[in-house]
C-alpha cells in the first residue's frame, strides 16, 4: 500500500505535467483568432484578392482571411486605427502620410488598367478618346457626344445626341487616384483646377460608391461615361474605350498594356516603387496610358507573432505563385525586377516577434 505522501506527490506530478502539456500545446497551436486575418481597402484589387484568399486558404485550411472591399481611402483609415492586419491601396502613401501611420511597408502586388466605359449602344466600334477630349469631358467643357472633337476621333459612328452623363467615384478610391493622376499628367487645366488623389472635387458628374456604384450608374444611364477596373467592365459586359497614348496609338485596356506601362518606368521604379506609371513616354508604343500599381500596406509589427507569420506567408504567396492568377484575371503580372524589390521589402516585416533581414523569394 502506497503512503499518503507518495500518492500526493504522484498526483502533483501528473497535474504539473498536464499544465505543462497544455501550455506547450497552446504555444504551438495558435487559436482560431490568432489565425484570422482582416484586410481592407482597394476595390480595384477585390476580384483577384478574392481568388488569392480562396487559393491560400485551400492550402492553409486553419487560416481565415476576411477582405473588406471598401476603397483605398477606407482601407488606409482602418489600418491607421489598427483595426486590420493589412490594407490594400491603389494610391501609395507619400512621406507626409506615412508619418501619420504606424510603421509599415508598401509592397506592389499587382497592376492593371483603369478603363473608360460608356453607355452608347449605337456604336459599331469601340469609342476612341484622346487625352484632351477625356479631360474635357470630366472638366465639363465637352458636354455632348456631338462635340466636333469626339466626332473627329470617331468618324462614321452614330453618336448619341443626348448630353454626356459623367459618373465618378464618391468614396476615397485608389482607382480615382490612378485616373486623376493620368488626367493631371495630360491636362494642365486639370492639374491646376482639380489635381489628383484618392478623392477630388469633381467639376461635373454624379458619384457612385465603389466600382460597383459607377458600373451600375453607367449601365442604367444612356449616354453615360465612367471609369472602372477592367475586371468590373468585363464582368458586367460593359464596352471600354480605346485611349490614345503618347505614341499616338489607340490602345484598348489590357493586362499586357499595363505591363508595358510598368516596363516604361522600370528605372524610376527601381528608385521608388511609388512611382506612377500613367502616361508613359512615346517610346512605349503598346502601353495603355491609364495604368497603375496597387499596393499591400503591411504594418512592420503585427498584432501577434502568429499573425506576423501568416501575413508574411500570405504576402509571399501573392507576389510569387499568386501572380499567375492575377494575370488570368486581367491584372498585369509583376515583372521580375519588381518581384525582387518586393522580396527586400518583405524582409522589413517582423516575423514571430523579430525583424527579418531578408526574404527568400523563390522564382515564379
Amino acid at each position: 500500500m502506497h503512503c499518503i505522501r507518495c500518492v500526493r506527490l504522484a498526483v502533483f506530478t501528473v497535474i504539473v505535467a498536464g499544465v505543462f502539456t497544455v501550455a506547450c500545446t497552446s504555444s504551438k497551436n495558435p487559436s482560431a483568432e490568432e489565425k484570422a486575418l482582416i484586410g481592407a481597402g482597394s476595390t480595384f484589387i477585390n476580384p483577384v484578392m478574392t481568388h488569392w484568399i480562396a487559393d491560400f486558404q485551400s492550402s492553409h485550411p486553419d487560416v481565415q482571411i476576411n477582405y473588406q472591399s471598401i476603397g483605398s481611402g477606407g482601407g488606409i483609415q482602418q489600418l491607421k486605427k489598427g483595426l486590420v492586419d493589412f490594407g490594400a491601396s491603389d494610391a501609395a502613401l507619400d512621406d507626409q502620410q506615412l508619418k501619420e501611420m504606424p510603421p509599415l511597408v508598401q509592397i506592389p502586388e499587382s497592376a492593371g488598367p483603369v478603363c473608360v466605359t460608356y453607355n452608347l449602344p449605337d456604336l459599331t466600334k469601340p469609342l476612341r478618346l484622346s487625352p484632351a477630349v477625356l479631360a474635357g469631358i470630366y472638366l465639363g467643357s465637352i458636354k455632348t457626344w456631338q462635340d466636333p472633337e469626339i466626332k473627329k476621333e470617331n468618324p462614321g459612328e452614330k453618336l448619341s445626341k443626348i448630353p454626356i452623363a459623367v459618373a465618378h467615384r464618391s468614396d476615397g478610391s485608389g482607382t480615382t487616384n490612378i485616373f486623376t493622376t493620368y488626367l493631371a499628367a495630360v491636362s494642365s487645366v486639370w492639374e491646376k483646377n482639380v489635381g489628383k488623389g484618392i478623392s477630388v472635387s469633381w467639376p461635373v458628374g454624379i458619384g457612385g460608391k465603389g466600382s460597383e456604384g459607377v458600373t451600375g450608374s453607367v449601365k442604367q444611364t444612356p449616354g453615360s461615361i465612367g471609369y472602372v477596373e477592367l475586371s468590373y467592365a468585363t464582368e458586367n459586359k460593359l464596352p471600354v474605350a480605346e485611349i490614345q497614348n503618347a505614341a499616338g496609338e489607340w490602345v484598348a485596356p489590357t493586362a499586357a498594356g499595363a505591363t508595358a506601362a510598368i516596363d516604361a518606368f522600370r528605372d524610376q521604379l527601381a528608385q521608388d516603387v511609388r512611382t506612377p506609371v500613367v502616361n508613359p513616354p512615346a517610346s512605349a508604343k503598346d502601353a495603355y496610358p491609364i495604368s497603375g500599381l496597387t499596393y499591400l500596406l503591411v504594418p512592420k509589427q503585427g498584432k501577434s507573432p502568429q499573425k506576423e507569420e501568416i501575413v508574411k506567408e500570405f504576402v509571399q504567396y501573392i507576389i510569387t505563385t499568386g501572380q499567375s492568377a492575377a494575370e488570368s484575371l486581367q491584372y498585369a503580372k509583376l515583372p521580375d525586377s519588381l518581384v525582387s524589390q518586393d522580396g527586400k521589402l518583405l524582409g522589413e516585416l517582423q516575423t514571430g516577434g523579430t525583424q527579418q533581414t531578408s526574404a527568400n523569394i523563390p522564382p515564379k
